[in-house]
Formats: C-alpha cells, sequence, structure tokens
C-alpha cells in the first residue's frame, strides 16, 4: 500500500542518516587532522624534553613498557643506537630531521627527528593511533543523535500525520457525499497545498451535480413524453378493436402505424441523445471530409424531399473542408439538421446545404425556406423536448433533433448558431475548429 505518510518518514529518516553519515565522515577528518596536529606538537615536545638526557650504558637495558605507544631512539653522532624505548625491527634505521611519515610492514608511523650535541633523538608513533582517537572522537559526536533516531522518526511520524489531517478530514467529507447531497466542500482552514484540490473536487461535484440534475430531468420528461403517445396508442388499439367497417378499420390502423412511427422515432433519438453523451460510447476519431458528409447526406433524404417537393441539393461542397472528429457522429448531426429543414419547408420550398472554409474554420451550413424560429426562441430550441411554437401537421418531432446537434458539436468543440437565411428561412451554422493547415484560427460569424 502507498503511504504518504510512510513514504515521507522513510525519506526524511534517510536523508537526516545520510546527513548524519556525511557529518560523521566531516567530524572524523576534523578530528583526524587536529589529532594529527596536537600529536605532531608531542612528538615535537618528547623528542625537546629529551635534549638534556645522559644516555649511557647498554641499549637494550633501557628498553621501556611494551604497552607505550610512542618508541624513542637515539643515535650517537657515528650512527649507533645508544637509547631506545623498546625493540622496534620495523622502524628504519636513520630517519631525517623533522617531521615524516615512514612507511612498514606493520603500518604508516609518524616521526620527528632532532639533532642536539651530536645525538639524534627520534621520537615515532603508530598512526592507527591516531586513526582510531579520530573515530572515536567522530562516534562520540554523533553517538546522541544515533540515541535519539527513534525518537525523531516518532516525532517525524507524529508531525506528518497531523499535517496530513487536512486530508483525511478532506476525504471523510467527500464520504459523506451523496447522489442527494453534492454541495461543495468547505474551503475554510484548508492548507495552500490541499487548496487546488478541493478547488477540482468541487468543480467536479457541481459538474457531477448538473449531470445528475440533467438526467432526472431529462428522465421526468422522457417519462412525459413517452406518456402521450403510449396513450394515444392504447386509444387507437380501442378504436381498431372497435371499428365497425373495413374503412374504419383501415383508417384506424393508418393512425396506430403513424402513432408506432412517433413514438419508436422519440425513442430513436432518446438514444442517440443518450449515446451521444460524453463517456457513452468510444469515439472513432480520425479526419472528416465535411464535403463527402454532406453529399452522402443530401443523397440520403433526397427520395424523401422529393415526396414533398422540395429542392434538396448541394450549394458549395469545399474539398478542403476537414474536420477532426467522429464521422458517425457528425453525421447523425448532419441527418438532424437535414430532417428538420425538410420537416418544416413548405412544399416547393428549397434546402441548401454546403461547407466551405470562413476565416480558417471549416463551417456546415444548411438553409431552408420555411419560417424560421424567432429570435427569443433561438436558445430554447435546443433543450430537450422543447418543440417550436408552430409544428407542422401530423409531423411533431420529438424535440430532440436540436438537442442532439448541440451535444455531438460540444463533442467536437464546434459552435451552432441559429441565423436568419437569404430567403427568410432558418440558416444553422456548425463551426470548427481549423485542422492545421486550415489557415487562421478565427470564429466565424
Amino acid at each position: 500500500m502507498n503511504s504518504i505518510r510512510r513514504n515521507l518518514l522513510l525519506a526524511l529518516l534517510g536523508t537526516l542518516c545520510f546527513a548524519m553519515l556525511l557529518g560523521g565522515w566531516a567530524t572524523y577528518r576534523a578530528a583526524h587532522d587536529e589529532a594529527g596536529e596536537l600529536f605532531d606538537y608531542h612528538l615535537e615536545q618528547i623528542a625537546l624534553s629529551l635534549r638534556d638526557q645522559r644516555f649511557e650504558g647498554s641499549a637494550e637495558a633501557l628498553a621501556s613498557d611494551e604497552n607505550l605507544d610512542y618508541v624513542i631512539r637515539v643515535w650517537d653522532q657515528n650512527g649507533l643506537t645508544v637509547f631506545y624505548s623498546r625493540q622496534h625491527y620495523t622502524l628504519p634505521e636513520l630517519t631525517r630531521l623533522g617531521y615524516s611519515t615512514t612507511q612498514t610492514s606493520e603500518g604508516d608511523w609518524r616521526l620527528y627527528a632532532i639533532q642536539y650535541h651530536g645525538l639524534t633523538i627520534a621520537v615515532a608513533q603508530p598512526m592507527r593511533v591516531r586513526d582510531r582517537l579520530a573515530a572515536g572522537a567522530a562516534l562520540r559526536t554523533l553517538k546522541p543523535f544515533l540515541i535519539l533516531l527513534p525518537a525523531l522518526g516518532f516525532l517525524i511520524w507524529w508531525m506528518v500525520g497531523r499535517g496530513l489531517r487536512p486530508l483525511g478530514r478532506l476525504a471523510e467529507s467527500v464520504k459523506a457525499r451523496t447522489a442527494d447531497s453534492l454541495d461543495p466542500l468547505p474551503g475554510q482552514g484548508v492548507p495552500e497545498e490541499v487548496r487546488p484540490l478541493v478547488d477540482s473536487l468541487n468543480d467536479l461535484l457541481i459538474r457531477l451535480k448538473a449531470a445528475l440534475d440533467a438526467q432526472r430531468a431529462f428522465v421526468a420528461d422522457a417519462a412525459h413524453e413517452l406518456r402521450t403517445p403510449l396513450t394515444a396508442l392504447q386509444l387507437q388499439t380501442q378504436l381498431v378493436e372497435r371499428s365497425a367497417s373495413d374503412d374504419e378499420r383501415n383508417a384506424a390502423l393508418r393512425e396506430l402505424k403513424n402513432g408506432l412511427h412517433r413514438a419508436t422515432h422519440t425513442i430513436q433519438q432518446m438514444l442517440t441523445l443518450a449515446r451521444q453523451e460524453p463517456g457513452a460510447t468510444e469515439s472513432n476519431v480520425g479526419d472528416v471530409s465535411l464535403a463527402l458528409l454532406v453529399r452522402e447526406g443530401v443523397t440520403e433524404y433526397s427520395r424523401l424531399a422529393d415526396a414533398r417537393r422540395i429542392d434538396l441539393g448541394v450549394v458549395d461542397a469545399d474539398e478542403s473542408a476537414c474536420v477532426s472528429g467522429d464521422a458517425g457522429a457528425l453525421k447523425i448531426l448532419l441527418s438532424n439538421l437535414i430532417g428538420n429543414a425538410l420537416r418544416y419547408t413548405p412544399p416547393g420550398g428549397r434546402v441548401d446545404v454546403s461547407c466551405r472554409i470562413v476565416e480558417g474554420c471549416p463551417v456546415l451550413e444548411v438553409a431552408d425556406t420555411g419560417q424560421g424560429i424567432p429570435v427569443e426562441e433561438r436558445e430554447r430550441v435546443f433543450d430537450r423536448f422543447y418543440r417550436r411554437g408552430v409544428e407542422p401537421d401530423a409531423e411533431s418531432g420529438s424535440g430532440l433533433g436540436l438537442a442532439i446537434v448541440a451535444t455531438i458539436a460540444r463533442r467536437h468543440g464546434a459552435t451552432v448558431q441559429l441565423l436568419d437565411s437569404a430567403s427568410g428561412g432558418l440558416l444553422v451554422r456548425t463551426a470548427f475548429a481549423p485542422l492545421p493547415g486550415n489557415g487562421v484560427s478565427a470564429n466565424p460569424s
């Protein structure tokens, strides 16, 4: 399990131990150098203190304690040893005056030699003694830290836990949220480091609340919208059962068929809208040619347009008008725009479909010669289940067409505008973000 407290404890203790090791090494080096200077001074003082001594008799008889760290040796002017504190065969027979370091089979030795009245007095000390004393000084310096290390670990654990308490309170506050209680998290007393997380969670809660409200509204509207056609289907079924003649039965069956068609269309539009919501299905994103999309859409609706005596055609198909998106979703967008235009255009009218580049942005347009939409209604027509004030006879839509268009456009980062066409009808303009190479990015107007 990945724990912030444990990771911080390990990181802080590791850093502290590493710093202690560096401090110990620095202390050892400093103690070693200081001990070296001090011991050099002792060597010199011992040598100087022996200047007034008289060295006579057998040299071997003058051997002293084996536990003495220092080795003292005196030569006469002929190079003969006249005194040594203890026998030591690894030291050189002669040495240079002043300080020197000699390597032997027993390790390095530090020597100091002077001459006085024809005698050479040398004092030697093993370097291992200096190293041992320097290491002891470093250890004594670090010993309090080593003893306090468990206490420091506990203190760090407690301080980190105290610092992480706001996260615990935040977790409890988030855990307490339900689908019926999505209020923003409180920001009072929140540390600055946690504030971006709180702001992001609040933004998520707001969007989640809006999505749930929209879902509830959609379910309520869908239930209301389906209730009417289903009730009508029940009545029409009863009319079929009560028909006294073949003509009455055929008329009732036609009405029943039309009612089934409207209910099926409404349900299909509801499914389409649900599938176009973000995250509902996987999107196959790629480069889409709007020119090809326009030609296919016009071809698909040409028979319906002919049946209604409406002139449906392509007035402009710029081959360079390409967008990055889901080809299937964009086809649904265009189908809804063309279907709406055909529904609200009277017989003998005209529907023009085009795609072009406007100031670097690919633009898809559908214009008709119908009655258009009043300016005050143009914002509301994108709401789910909202229908225009004037519906054509027997062709009442589901009220979801433009809602689907808005949802697909929003997924593709496009904007949808409702304008007046040149013929006085409605012009629906969908503007997409430009692909690289389409020119300067700008919002078409």
